[in-house]
Formats: C-alpha cells, sequence, structure tokens
C-alpha cells in the first residue's frame, strides 16, 4: 500500500504534463486530431451546468462520465491523481511549505471557512438551472486553461521566442493574470487553498464520494494519535479522527506516513473509524439558492450583448445565437488560444456580466483568417459550431463600414487602396468609384473612393486591422448582418 503515493505522484505529472502538451498543440495545425480540450470535456461540472443550462448534451462531454462513475465507488481521486489545478496547487504548496518553522498539524487541518466551496457550487448550479452558464468562471480546468492562454504563453513567447513569433496581447489579460497569481500565492498561506475553500469542481466530487464504499478507514486500536498522517494531507480531511471523506482527496500520503499501520484504503472492518458527513449548514445552501435566484433576474435585467445586439460585441464564426451561445459558453479560452491572428480576446462587460471573459473580435488587435475554422473545432461545448472552409468563407459575422471623415480618400483626397487589396472575399466586398476632383489650387484629381458591399461583406475585420489610419480606422466593423441573428440586420425581411 506504501507504493500508492508513488504511483500516484507518477500519474500526477503523467496529467500535467499531458494537460500542457494537449494546451499547446494547437498550435500545430498538423496535429489536428488531437483532442486538445480533453481536459475542459471530463469535467463533471462542465457536464452537469451545460446540461441544466441548455438541456443538451454535447459531443465529448460524456466523457466526464469516466470521472463521476469511478468517483461514487472509489472516491474523491481526480483532484490529486488528475486535476491539473489541483496538482499545480499541490506542487506549489509543498515548495512554500518546504520552510523553517512550518506547523503541518496547523496548516493541515480543516476548516469551516472550506464549506465554503459547496456553497459556491450552489450559487453556480441553480444559475445554470435558470439558463445563466458561470460555471467556467470557477471551474478549475477552465480556469487554468483561460489563464495558461492569456497569462503563460504571452509571457513565455515574450520571453523565449520574440523573434520568430507574433506576441499574443489580450484585452483584459492583467486582470486574469493577477487572479491566476494571487490563487496559487494563497497556497503561501494555507495549503491548497483553492482547492479546499473555493473549487466548485472538487465539491460536486466531494458530493459524489460521500457514500462511497471503498475509501481511506482508521483502526482506532493501532492509532495512537500521533498526528503524523497530517503533515502532507492534500484535502486536509483529518484521517487522526473521524476522517472528512467529501475531502479526501485520496493522495494516500496518510498511510504512507502512518508508523503504526493505523490506516488503509479499502472496505470498512470492525476496528474502523466512522466518517463525518459534510460540513454544510442547509439553511446556507438554501439561502444561497435564494440569493442565487434573485440574483439571475437583475443578471438579466442589465444591457448586454443579447438584449441590444451591441456592435462591439462579434463573436466567432459559427458561434450560435447569442442567447444559446451564453448558455453554452464556459469561458475557457481554447477559442483564443487556436486563434491564429490573435483577434479573439475575453470579454470585460461590453457582453453583460454573463458575457465576462467570453470571446470576442477585436479586429485592432487581428482579423478573422478567411480559410482558418479551428476555434470551432476546440470549443468543448458547442457555442462555437465547428464548419468547414467552404461554409466559413459565406458566414458573415459582421458587417464593414466607412467613416468617411477619417477615410483618407474621402476627407483627405489622399490615394489609398489598402483596404480593397486585403479585403478576401470573391467577388471582393469593397469597391471604388472613381471620381474626378477639383483641388484647392484649381487642378484637378482622379480619385478611387472605396464603397462597401454588404451582400459580400463577411465581417471578417481584416480591412479595419490593416487600415492606416492608425488610432481610430477608418473602415470599422460591427456585428451587425450577422448569419445567427434573425434580428441583428439592418433590413428586416417579411416573412
Amino acid at each position: 500500500m506504501s507504493k500508492l503515493p508513488a504511483i500516484r505522484r507518477i500519474y500526477s505529472v503523467f496529467f500535467f504534463v499531458l494537460f500542457v502538451v494537449l494546451l499547446f498543440a494547437t498550435d500545430f495545425r498538423h496535429l489536428k486530431g488531437y483532442e486538445t480540450s480533453l481536459f475542459l470535456e471530463i469535467s463533471p461540472l462542465t457536464f452537469l451546468a451545460s446540461l441544466l443550462s441548455s438541456f443538451t448534451v454535447y459531443k465529448g462531454i460524456v466523457l466526464s462520465l469516466l470521472v463521476i462513475i469511478p468517483t461514487v465507488f472509489l472516491g474523491r481521486f481526480f483532484c490529486s491523481w488528475i486535476c491539473p489545478m489541483g496538482i499545480l496547487n499541490q506542487w506549489i504548496s509543498h515548495i512554500f511549505n518546504k520552510r523553517k518553522n512550518v506547523d503541518h498539524n496547523k496548516i493541515n487541518s480543516y476548516r469551516s471557512f472550506f464549506a465554503f466551496k459547496y456553497y459556491l457550487l450552489t450559487f453556480l448550479i441553480v444559475l445554470a438551472a435558470f439558463g445563466s452558464l458561470q460555471s467556467g468562471l470557477f471551474d478549475p480546468i477552465s480556469l487554468l486553461t483561460r489563464s495558461f492562454t492569456v497569462s503563460l504563453y504571452p509571457a513565455i513567447n515574450h520571453t523565449a521566442f520574440t523573434m520568430y513569433l507574433k506576441q499574443p496581447i489580450f484585452s483584459g489579460g492583467m486582470i486574469i493574470t493577477l487572479i491566476f497569481i494571487s490563487l496559487m500565492f494563497a497556497n503561501r498561506f494555507l495549503t491548497r487553498f483553492w482547492c479546499r475553500a473555493l473549487c466548485p469542481l472538487g465539491a460536486l466530487l466531494g458530493v459524489l464520494s460521500i457514500y462511497s464504499p471503498l475509501r481511506i478507514f482508521r483502526d482506532t486500536k493501532k492509532c495512537n494519535d500521533c498526528r503524523k498522517c497530517l503533515k502532507y494531507c492534500h484535502g486536509a480531511c483529518e484521517p487522526h479522527s473521524e476522517l472528512r471523506q467529501s475531502e479526501c482527496h485520496l493522495c494516500m500520503t496518510c498511510i504512507e506516513e502512518c508508523p503504526e499501520g493505523a490506516l488503509h484504503y479499502g472496505l470498512k472492518t470492525q476496528q474502523s473509524s466512522e466518517h463525518l458527513p459534510i460540513d454544510v449548514s442547509r439553511r446556507r445552501i438554501i439561502e444561497t439558492a435564494v440569493a442565487s435566484a434573485v440574483l439571475f433576474p437583475m443578471m438579466r435585467s442589465a444591457v448586454n450583448a443579447r438584449t441590444l445586439d451591441t456592435e462591439s460585441v462579434i463573436r466567432p464564426p459559427g458561434s450560435i445565437p447569442e442567447g444559446d451561445f451564453l448558455r453554452r459558453c464556459i469561458k475557457c479560452g481554447e477559442c483564443m488560444r487556436v486563434c491564429p491572428t490573435n483577434v479573439l480576446q475575453p470579454a470585460l462587460l461590453e457582453a453583460g456580466l454573463e458575457g465576462l471573459w467570453s470571446p470576442v473580435l477585436i479586429n485592432k488587435i487581428g482579423y478573422c483568417e478567411h480559410n482558418c475554422v479551428l476555434c470551432g473545432h476546440v470549443c468543448p461545448t458547442g457555442a462555437i459550431v465547428p464548419l468547414t472552409v467552404e461554409k466559413k468563407i459565406k458566414t458573415k459575422i459582421g458587417t464593414a463600414f466607412y467613416n468617411r471623415g477619417r477615410c483618407l480618400p474621402w476627407a483627405m483626397n489622399i490615394e489609398c487602396i489598402v483596404c480593397e487589396e486585403v479585403c478576401p472575399t470573391s467577388p471582393k466586398a469593397i469597391w471604388f468609384q472613381n471620381v474626378e476632383l477639383t483641388m484647392r489650387d484649381g487642378s484637378t484629381k482622379t480619385l478611387k473612393r472605396p464603397f462597401i458591399d454588404t451582400k459580400h461583406c463577411i465581417g471578417c475585420g481584416i480591412c479595419q486591422n490593416k487600415c492606416p489610419v492608425h488610432d481610430s480606422p477608418a473602415v470599422y466593423v460591427t456585428s451587425i448582418g450577422e448569419t445567427r441573428s434573425k434580428t441583428n440586420q439592418m433590413i428586416l425581411k417579411g416573412s
């Protein structure tokens, strides 16, 4: 049995490396067959919340059953064996706890505020039941994927590959970075702070494991209460007394550290101690559920992309209608990670509170590559539908317009054809009208003045991105005319 902690360490290294490899594999276009969103799809929290919010089971999400079913019988093994967020927290906690004068009994003892994660889980589940999917803000796999995409990947690229690759930048990236760093630094004060106090996925797995027949038991006759089992306990489940099954991560270190052999994993025996139930207040659960139900209509009453078809909220090609999009998007950042031009950015509040960190196109940063369909192929929940190149180039995500007061041929009588040259559609959505002008000095000049053919414009934004008027481009794209919406149109067609 003492070999189990060593086996667990090997598995944890393997799964963390696999997570990183799959995340960075999206840079290599010939690796399209790789399941880059594997970890996002096996999250039981994503499965449950998306099922409640949209009443749909998505392709790949059923993989979460590979975690749910073993958890019911074996216990909460995912957190220390597979979860990359839990593994990273454990490694950082181990580094911090190597300092002198660390009281391991104190930092690894259970605290009453660890129950907060169960109330957070209740909050997210109730919102999902009302149709607001916010689990991605707190799901550890989504949070880690988003943080790596927006924080770690740009930092590595900046320090190691600046000469070879375009440096990605992200709107609101500093906020996401600070949140991630704060969560990691919290381990300096309390081991695995995220896992023990905040993680809603851990709370869900704790609920699923509460009646598992296989668990860690303490032999009351052998135990001498030396508390050595607490030294490296991952979940603060207090194996030296009445173990808290819902908090146990099955790290097996308590079994390894026990000098008396009083702990074992398996079935209950006559000498086994009793286990404690989940430490939650039924009243607090009800209060949390009521508060969530009250918050939901407040979120929906706020101005957002769904209520006003906000012009600045341009979604990736293949995105489903906004209401359904918000019920499926878990804000993981996978589409932003795979985007070759960096145009996909995490939304702040332009899409409303419900759309926080969801993907939007910011054309001053990049543009939608004409033949690229990667974002739909990595989306784990179907918020972005996979498209073929043939269908994608006919999908309209917005419409371009000219600000003639800033356009060089219109406002300053300066020859410029950049927007027409870069327009990728066939036939081109930008066309010219030749005009003969009388200049101030009396001379004449023939100019090409550009126009947008809205029937051919798909809103890719390359014209806006390449416009030589840099501060506020003379051509800009809004979401109007998008294929996915029947109402966000310039001219509504009769039935």
